[in-house]
Order: C-alpha cells, then sequence, then structure tokens
C-alpha cells in the first residue's frame, strides 16, 4: 500500500514522501496514529495544500522538544524495587515506571516516549532512550536500587555485587580472625 508521511518516522521516510509499506503497518499503525495518509490523488492534492502548515506545525513541536530535551539529557531517575541479594529484580522495570520517575521529577514524559533497548531485569544504572520528537531523542540514567541509601551508592560509582562481595569478604576475614584467636588460646594452654 502506498502512504504519503505526515511526519518523519524512523527508518521508512521523511515528510511528505511517499512510500510503500506492508498494508498491515498501514492499516494498524501509521493510519490510526495520524502519521500517513493512503496516497489517493485527493490525498495527494490535500497534503500538497496543507504541507506548509504541517512543516510550520512540525517546527514548532520539534523546537519545544529540543528546549526539553536540554533540561532531560543525562538526568538520573531513581525506582526502589525488591530485588534478590544477587541482584536480580522480582519482575522487571518497564516504560511505565520509567515515565513515573520522570514526573515524579518533574518532567512531562509519558510512556510511548521512552524506549527500552533490552527488559531492565536487574539492579543498576541503565540508560534509556526518551524520543520527545521523531527528531528529537535523549538518553537518560535509570538508577535501580532496593533502597534510596543503595541507590546513592550506586551513583557514587559502586554496584551492589562489589558491595555484596566486599560484605561477603569482610564476614569471611572475621571469622577466619575468630578461629585464628580460639586456635591460638588452645596452643597457649
Amino acid at each position: 500500500m502506498q502512504v504519503i508521511l505526515l511526519q518523519r518516522v524512523a527508518k521508512l521516510g521523511q515528510m511528505g514522501e511517499v512510500v510503500n509499506v506492508k498494508d498491515g503497518y498501514a492499516r494498524n499503525f501509521l493510519l490510526p496514529q495520524g502519521k500517513a495518509l493512503r496516497a489517493s490523488e485527493a490525498n495527494i492534492k490535500s497534503f500538497e495544500a496543507k504541507k506548509a502548515q504541517l512543516e510550520a506545525q512540525n517546527l514548532e513541536t520539534k523546537k519545544e522538544a529540543e528546549a526539553v530535551a536540554e533540561k532531560l539529557a543525562g538526568q538520573s531517575f531513581i525506582i526502589i524495587r525488591s530485588a534478590s541479594d544477587a541482584g536480580a529484580l522480582y519482575g522487571s522495570v518497564t516504560t511505565r515506571d520509567a515515565a513515573d520517575a520522570a514526573t515524579a521529577a518533574g518532567f512531562t514524559v509519558s510512556r510511548t516516549q521512552i524506549v527500552l533497548d533490552r527488559p531492565i531485569k536487574d539492579l543498576g544504572i541503565h540508560e534509556v532512550s526518551v524520543v520527545l520528537h521523531p527528531e528529537v531523542a535523549v538518553r537518560v540514567n535509570l538508577n535501580i536500587a532496593r533502597s534510596p541509601e543503595e541507590a546513592e551508592l550506586q551513583a557514587s560509582g559502586k554496584s551492589i555485587r562489589e558491595l555484596a562481595a566486599e560484605a561477603e569478604a569482610a564476614a569471611d576475614f572475621e571469622i577466619a580472625e575468630l578461629f585464628d584467636d580460639i586456635g591460638g588460646a588452645a596452643s597457649d594452654e
């Protein structure tokens, strides 16, 4: 099916281009989302008449998105979740969780604007993409931790696994020292 793009669509084309797409992609995504029109004679003429208005509207929304992107770029949001001692989450962090964390910090971000490269299923700092406009995207960090104190430690550069290993090594050292003391006391007698 041939469609006219009303806005830039990633991996497809720029505004105003007539492209061939699969029927299902056009019917189920592009047309209902208002990203494209069927490429009929009437729609092509209608688009040409509205082209200047659409380009001006697109430029305005792009400027607004760039202003928000400057404030949002590089931000870090803390998400508190329960997890195992090994750092595996009970469940996963979703786009909704990330959007809620950004909204709580004072940014207006919807879950559809957040792009997760892969599911987040463990503690730590994860980088995600926020698409504010088809031509404007920024990267933000999600600090996934079990408590606010743990989040601060992660933000300072220590991972939960390193902290657990340090605590285990300290406990092993104390136990070894205790047995050395007991062994030394037995040999003194």
